[in-house]
């Protein structure tokens, strides 16, 4: 008798964040809640004052509209159909904030237009503690090389001690580490600039 041959089947599969699944992100963040503190992932999207100006409603609002509008802000990690975890890539020219803050800006000499930035994770509540972020940063560095970046940008958080969750949604340092991410700058003592180059590859 032959062997029954099974397939394997991904544990995970990863959408981009088009108009189509706007429902799926909208209910990942919370309809309410809006992801963290209700930043609707707007916080690297706009400069301090302008978050700050925005209801949870308005960034919301704002943050539809990118999608709509494009270009692709993010990527969706799902199990089962369910849309479990979420990446913001994008080129660094479309996140302000992470363009222009001193922890994150680029070096004299870099193209900003030739790189791509990862600014923020989410993970559904009883999700965590599963080790998503580094499935979420792979599936941002695939996405980043489709695109044709020369490089993709970091500024996570560097830390010995446990984290509260919410604080690290700007990714750990150790993650990139083991994804060969390589610190190009520390302005700040916290918040090492780590890249991981294309341009060779």
């Amino acid at each position: 008798m032959s062997k029954a041959i099974k397939e394997k089947v991904p544990k995970f599969i990863v959408h981009p964040l088009t108009p189509t699944r706007w429902a799926d992100v909208e209910d990942l963040f919370g309809p309410e809640k809006g992801a963290n503190s209700g930043c609707w992932c707007m916080w690297p999207r706009l400069t301090a004052s302008d978050f700050q100006a925005m209801s949870k409603e308005r960034r919301k609002g704002a943050f539809k509209s990118c999608v709509q509008k494009g270009p692709v802000p993010g990527l969706l990690l799902y199990e089962k159909g369910l849309a479990i975890g979420w990446v913001a890539v994008s080129p660094r020219t479309d996140v302000i904030r992470f363009e222009k803050a001193k922890a994150s800006a680029l070096e004299p000499g870099e193209k900003a237009s030739k790189h791509y930035a990862i600014t923020c994770f989410y993970v559904r509540p009883g999700h965590r503690k599963r080790g998503l972020m580094t499935d979420l940063a792979k599936a941002a560095i695939d996405y980043a090389k489709k695109k044709k970046a020369a490089a993709l940008d970091v500024c996570p958080i560097d830390t010995d001690k446990p984290l509260m969750w919410g604080e690290g949604f700007v990714g750990i340092v150790s993650v990139f580490q083991e994804l060969g991410f390589k610190e190009v700058a520390r302005r700040s003592p916290r918040r090492p600039l780590m890249r991981l180059s294309f341009k060779n590859k």
